[in-house]
Parts: C-alpha cells; structure tokens; sequence
C-alpha cells in the first residue's frame, strides 16, 4: 500500500505538473486540496481536472465566510498593510489553507502535505511553518524548491505526461482572493516600465473611471464592517459589493517594491478595492474614538501584528497576543465612516460614533466655547521647560570656554 501526500491543488501549471511528479519520483498516492477565498475558482472544473491526472482523492472546500470573519477581520482591525501599501491578501489566505491541508492529512492518514511554492518567495514560510506547528510529525513536502525547473521545463514537462494546462502564453504568476488580487513576473518584473492595462480585472483605469464621485458609507460595529450604505450585509456580501463600486472608480490599484521575507526586493502589482476603502475608513474612524496613546502604541502594535502574518508567524504566540490589546481597542469602534471614491482615489468625506472623543464645544475657535484658553499660558511653560532649561545650559557653557 502506498504512502498518501495532500497537495494544495489550484489547477494551473506547477501544481498540476506537481501531481504526476509526485506520482512517479516518489511513488505516493495523491489526494488532492482547492480552497475556495472568494476568488470564484470553478470548483468543479478543478476537480475533474486532478481526477484526470489520477488522483487518489480531491477535496473541495468553500472557506470564503472563515476566511473574512477569522482573518480578513482581524486584518482590519489592526490596518494591517504590509510596508504601508500591501493589504496581505496572499498572506492572510495562507495559513487558513494551511490549517485545512492539515485536517485533511489527519483525515487520511496522510505522511506528508505539499505545495507548489518556490525558494524565492514568502508562501514557503507561511506553509511550512503553519503546517510544521500544528502538526510537527507531518512532513512538508515543497518540490519546486528541489526540482530546479524553470517555467519553459515545467510545460515541456507537461506536454509530455498529456497534462493539459491552459494559458500556456500567460507570463503572469497570478493569486487571488475576495480580499485582493496579486500579479507577478513576466513583464512586471522591469521595475522602470509601467504595468500593462491588461493585467487589471478588479479595478478600472482611473483615467475611464467615471467623471463624478461616488459616496459609500460604510458602518462599524467592535472594528469591523457590518453594513454598507446602511443596509446591514453578510460579510461576504459587503466586501464583493464594495469591491465592484470601489474597483469601478479604480480604487486599490498598488505598483511598489516589496521586501521580501527571504531578503529579495520584488515589484508587486497588487488590486484590492475593498481592502483600501475598508481599512482606510477604519484608520479614520479609530482617529475620532481611541486616545492620542492608544493610537500612538497602537499604531506600533498593528505594524508588528503585518509583520508577522506577512513572514509567515500567524500561528506564533505573540501574534495572538497582539490581537487581544487589538480587539480591546476595538470595543469602542463604531460609527459611519463616508468614503468618497474618484479617479483611482479614496478618502473619508465625514465621519461620526456615538463613542466619538472628538468635542465641538471644545475644539471649536469660536469665543462660546468651554475650552479655557487661560490654561495654555501655563501649559506652554511646563511643555516647554526642559528645552528651555537645555539650550540655557548650552549657551552658558559655549559662554565658559
């Protein structure tokens, strides 16, 4: 009886080349694994497809609602973007996959998981060290990192095993998920020319985006989205919705250099039209609610909570640490955020909480206001005390030499 490995199938080229490798230069049965996040794969399709390749077994899984409500959220909460620009939709669908590719070992008593990840990129890490926690006596088996094909060997391979692989002309590496859309390789990968409009499907060129702003409300309840333009939604529902009505007006186009986790810089072109509204409406709304310290330590908080779901660490410790001071901030979250959206761009248009901090009375220049304006002189003299008692200091040792 033969040895089984589950491998996380998406039906394109590597993984489907990976099938009939494991088959034949390891001798293993091979179950097979598509996870759906909202990137509306025809689940069918790609199951008939690893039948084909004679699998022993194909799993098919819808985590879309998991993947928002357990990760995407969390997301939001901590504004996580990754260098300041990327809102992780890879890196958040990973270790979910991971999680499953586990289950599903356990299930058939399998002896090892693998993927189709090469040596240059950060889903290796976010695979192996997921799966290596959870299940430290299962094996992680990463193939292409062995193999050493380039992408001409891997289709001459597949021509020869009678492995149908459509787009063979594609140049792009492409991954997505309901959170974003990442595009890689190929031309992309001359940093001085700009991307080509054919490597959009999420977002509109701003320059054909229409001529008049459109307005979208978005509410939050404990720091996440739970209604848009005031009709309460499933969470699913809300961000397809947002990312049609932002994507229409160009909204969540990134073009940057990326670090890489394993020490490579890499031009990524990224879509994630919701993702930019949504966590830019909840930076405004939690500016309006927490405290100056609550946002200032928050802000670091966030920073190291994307630097460890982008290197790979979900599953650490400290990750689920972070999130508890995260989720206690966020109790006080809520309230209407208006985004206004044109022309490739977003910004808050107004915003208001019943848990607001923000005082007209006393922000307001107006002479009726209950703000004491006697207290500044005050104020200023003990801020400004220990600059003032410095720079004295300085000057009267420069008088002493």
């Amino acid at each position: 009886m033969k040895d089984t490995v589950i491998l996380a199938y998406s039906g394109g080229l590597d993984t489907s080349v990976l099938i009939k490798w494991l088959q034949e230069e390891n001798d293993v049965d091979v179950v097979t694994f598509t996870m759906e996040l909202g990137q509306n794969s025809d689940l069918e399709k790609v199951s008939e497809k690893a039948q084909a390749l004679g699998v022993k077994k194909h799993y098919s899984v819808d985590g879309t609602k998991e993947f928002i409500t357990k990760y995407v959220f969390p997301a939001i909460k901590a504004n996580a973007l990754y260098e300041g620009k990327y809102p992780m939709a890879t890196a958040l669908g990973r270790p979910l996959i991971a999680k499953k590719l586990v289950e599903i070992a356990k299930k058939e008593n399998a002896i090892a998981v693998a993927h189709g990840c090469t040596g240059k990129g950060n889903d290796q890490v976010r695979f192996d060290v997921t799966v290596k926690a959870l299940a430290p006596d299962l094996k992680v088996m990463a193939p292409v990192r062995e193999w050493g094909m380039c992408r001409e060997a891997e289709i001459k391979y597949a021509k020869e095993k009678g492995i149908a692989i459509p787009h063979l002309a594609d140049p792009y590496s492409i991954d997505q998920n309901i959170w974003g859309r990442s595009i890689e390789c190929g031309p992309l990968e001359n940093a001085d020319q700009e991307p080509l409009e054919e490597i959009y499907t999420l977002t509109t060129s701003p320059e054909n985006a229409p001529d008049k702003p459109e307005y979208v409300t978005i509410s939050f309840e404990a720091g996440v989205p739970v209604a848009l333009n005031g009709k309460k939604m499933d969470p699913v529902k809300l961000i397809e919705q947002l990312n049609e009505i932002a994507g229409k007006h160009g909204v969540g186009r990134v073009d940057h250099i990326e670090d890489r986790l394993v020490g490579i810089k890499s031009r990524e072109i990224y879509e994630s039209p919701a993702a930019e509204v949504l966590i830019e409406a909840h930076k405004d709304l939690e500016k309006m609610i927490l405290t100056r310290h609550e946002l200032e330590f928050k802000k670091m908080v966030d920073e190291k909570w994307t630097w460890m779901v982008y290197t790979g660490l979900w599953i650490d410790p400290l990750r689920e640490a972070l999130e508890v001071f995260v989720d206690k901030t966020q109790e006080r979250v809520c309230g209407d955020v208006k985004m206004k959206l044109y022309k490739g761009r977003c910004w808050s248009a107004g915003r208001s909480s019943p848990m607001s901090l923000y005082d007209k009375n006393l922000a307001t220049y107006e002479v009726e206001t209950s703000f004491n304006q006697a207290y500044a002189e005050g104020f200023i003299e003990l801020w400004g005390l220990p600059t003032k008692v410095a720079n004295v200091l300085k000057e009267k040792v420069k008088k002493e030499k």
